[in-house]
């Protein structure tokens, strides 16, 4: 009986904690305008914490492919966020700059904003509530 007991505790304990994980809604992003294939396409999804101090609180890391790309990030619970995107063209997984101190390799932001000077959270940020969210993101 004690057996059966724990056996029932464990699945009630999966069970609880597979529905947790289910919480949130699906964050997608369609990433245009690849240019080439070389390297990877990393991605972080952001909060005013995170945003340009690291890699995010999720993230996404795939093979470049020319063209479009469309990635999610899941489970995503309320609140406000911010994506950022780059071609890592060399596989270094960091952004390359030029001695000017402009990059050498593509990014992008949700918000799509072209400021000057480096991304702002400001700029770049989007609500989540209770209904999924679709981006689209142009280097």
């Amino acid at each position: 009986m004690k057996t059966l007991g724990l056996i029932l505790g464990l699945c009630m304990t999966v069970l609880t904690t597979y529905a947790q994980d289910t919480d949130g809604v699906t964050v997608t992003v369609t990433l245009e305008n690849v240019l080439n294939s070389n390297g990877k396409i990393l991605a972080g999804l952001h909060t005013v914490e995170t945003f340009m101090k690291g890699q995010g609180i999720d993230g996404y890391m795939n093979d470049a492919k020319t063209g479009e790309m469309t990635f999610t990030f899941e489970n995503v619970v309320p609140g406000t966020y911010a994506v950022s995107v780059l071609h890592d063209e060399n596989n270094n997984m960091a952004m390359d700059f030029e001695s000017n101190g402009m990059p050498k390799e593509n990014y992008g932001m949700s918000g799509n904003l072209m400021e000057m000077g480096p991304p702002t959270f400001e700029g770049s940020k989007f609500e989540v509530e209770g209904e999924d969210v679709e981006l689209k993101i142009r280097f």
